[in-house]
This record gives structure tokens, C-alpha cells and sequence, in this order.
């Protein structure tokens, strides 16, 4: 049993456990499997489960945690096994699926922009993706969008008519660090982190989060804020590493 078995620490996995979208180093993963031995640990990441695996040295090791949040916990496991997943299609609905679906292609077909290519809409577990122009584009079209929304607002004006349009719906409309260069996210309120701690706050006394991104917009920010946990800021797995084993001697 881990010596601190009421305590949980939580890690956001990429700029956290890994360097930004790099497999984890050895000596992390060897330095986690240790720390294991003291207290429970669990991972937190807003890719699915296979980038989380590829990330971590499979799906084995992944395993190996105590806890696995993919998508932010949309998708979550414990000691190894499945606990439960969660769509963003089933939470909505069909029909409020469709009149969503209707009301963001009707609105796209009206704007005229310096081009349009295909995949307008696409599903994700947790979000909907929405793009003006096309996921399909060219990374020179892309960034011709780029340019072009920095001066017209494309997006920033698609999410306000989507805000009137839907008031009490308790969707999340992201642009930005969630939203990338050319699209926006569409997700249910509470969908970001903080939606992993349901499955662990009546489990522990006391829930450590480690992660990056924890600046207003950061994909951290929210749970590095929640009353539930107690948030570490880190700049590099090296630096997790420092932070983690300062929280362990304090604590043991």
C-alpha cells in the first residue's frame, strides 16, 4: 500500500510528464513507477486515450496508474480497468444535436471568406470542432484564415451569434489556446479537468494537481483553480519532478 493513501496527485500529461508532444524520457517514467510506491497517482489529459498511451510508453504502462482521465475524464479508468465514457452526443441529444448542426451550417454558408475547403463540423468525444473554412484546408490556407480572422473576427462573431441563439444550452464556446488558428471548440459546461474529480473527491483527503497550462485559457486552468485540488505549476517534467518530491517529504 502507498504511504500516503489519502492523498492523490494528479499530472496533466504533455509539457508536464513529457516534453510538448514527446514520448515520456525513461528516467521520468522510472522516476513515477517509484513514486507510485508513495502515494496513488493519476494522469489528466485532454487527448484520447491512444495519444496518452503513445505519450507514456503504451498502453501497458499507462496502465500501470492508478487512475487515466482521457479527454479530460470523458473517458476514465481505474487500476486498469474501464470505468465509464461519456459523449458529448449522448449529453446533448439528437435533436438539439441537429438544431445546433443546422443553425452553424446555415450561418457558415452565408460568410464568404478568401476560401472554403471541407470538414466544416467534426465530432470529438467531448467537443465539437467548428470551422469556417474547412479543417481540410492547406497550411498556407490556413494561415491565410489566420490572418483574415485577426482583422474581420470571423470566428469571434460566429460565437456570438451561436451565444444568442442558444442562451441557456450550457455550452462553451473556445477560441484561442482550446480553438486553435481556424476553429473554435463547442463543449458542455464543466467539461474541461475538473471534470475527472467526481470519480476521485470522495476518495481522498487531498487531490495535487500537477500541470503546465495553468493560465487563464490554459487547458489547466481550471482545475489548477478548483477548490478541490491544490494546484502545482510546473514549466518542464524536470521540473514536476523537483515540485513532486517537495509535496512527498513535506507530507510524509
Amino acid at each position: 500500500m502507498a504511504v500516503l493513501p489519502d492523498t492523490l496527485c494528479l499530472f496533466d500529461v504533455d509539457g508536464t510528464l513529457t516534453q510538448p508532444r514527446k514520448k515520456i524520457e525513461p528516467v521520468m517514467a522510472d522516476f513515477m513507477l517509484k513514486m507510485k510506491e508513495k502515494v496513488p497517482c493519476g494522469l489528466v489529459g485532454g487527448s484520447d486515450l491512444n495519444k496518452i498511451a503513445e505519450q507514456m510508453g503504451g498502453l501497458e504502462a499507462l496502465m500501470k496508474f492508478d487512475y487515466v482521465f482521457a479527454e479530460n475524464g470523458l473517458v476514465a479508468y481505474k487500476n486498469g480497468q474501464f470505468m465509464k465514457k461519456e459523449s458529448i452526443q449522448n449529453h446533448m441529444g439528437e435533436e438539439k444535436l441537429q438544431r445546433f448542426i443546422n443553425f452553424a451550417l446555415c450561418y457558415m454558408s452565408s460568410l464568404t471568406l478568401p476560401v472554403k475547403r471541407g470538414t466544416f463540423i467534426e465530432f470529438r468525444n467531448g467537443l465539437i470542432n467548428v470551422c469556417p473554412v474547412g479543417r481540410s484546408c492547406s497550411q498556407e490556407e490556413r494561415d491565410q484564415f489566420g490572418e483574415y480572422d485577426k482583422v474581420h473576427h470571423i470566428r469571434e462573431k460566429f460565437v456570438k451569434a451561436l451565444q444568442e441563439e442558444f442562451p441557456d444550452s450550457g455550452l462553451v464556446f473556445s477560441i484561442g489556446n482550446k480553438g486553435g488558428q481556424i476553429s473554435f471548440d463547442v463543449f458542455p459546461k464543466g467539461w474541461d479537468k475538473t471534470y475527472c474529480l467526481q470519480y476521485v473527491e470522495n476518495d481522498f483527503k487531498t487531490i495535487h494537481f500537477f500541470g503546465d497550462k495553468t493560465d487563464k485559457g490554459g487547458n489547466d486552468h481550471e482545475i489548477y483553480e478548483d477548490s478541490r485540488t491544490v494546484g502545482h505549476k510546473v514549466t518542464s517534467p524536470e521540473d514536476t519532478r523537483v515540485q513532486l518530491q517537495k509535496v512527498l517529504d513535506m507530507e510524509c
